[in-house]
């Protein structure tokens, strides 16, 4: 798919604008704009100084670092957060620190991953009956493990 074109604004001079690590990369490393600490078992809300403007029906979904996850057991808390298409406030991300040691987090470390994602709004019909499918109502494990 071709590029979006998307505005960002810097809402503090630290700031970086996000960038794609490698060419054809699905996410943007978001960087951190203050130093702080994230005390083991605890979340804390981390600032990005950034806004963003984004086109109608696309959304940025707000992902873990994979590296973070595995070396320190650093996630999103409500992953994936979600940035709607009309929010023009600064861009905050929940990190939770699931290690049982403290993590330092520095002004311009890398600390989570966005990637821009359309999305459909729905007109929901109230309805008695439901078509059947494969699977019909089979909830959780239905399908078996592995």
């Amino acid at each position: 798919m071709p590029p979006v074109n998307v505005k960002v604004k810097r809402l503090d001079p630290r700031a970086k604008l996000p960038q794609y690590q490698h060419k054809h990369d699905a996410g943007m490393d978001i960087c951190a704009i203050d130093d702080q600490v994230i005390r083991a078992g605890h979340r804390a809300l981390i600032l990005t100084g950034l806004a963003f403007e984004l086109p109608d029906y696309c959304q940025i979904e707000v992902r873990p670092r994979s590296g973070l996850a595995i070396k320190h057991g650093i996630t999103v808390l409500n992953t994936p957060g979600t940035i709607d298409s009309n929010y023009r406030g600064e861009l905050g991300v929940i990190l939770i620190n699931h290690a049982f040691e403290d993590f330092k987090i520095t002004a311009g470390d890398r600390i989570v991953q966005i990637v821009f994602m359309p999305y459909y709004t729905a007109n929901l019909v109230d309805s008695e009956l439901l078509e059947d499918s494969d699977r019909g109502s089979g909830g959780f494990g239905s399908t078996g493990v592995g």
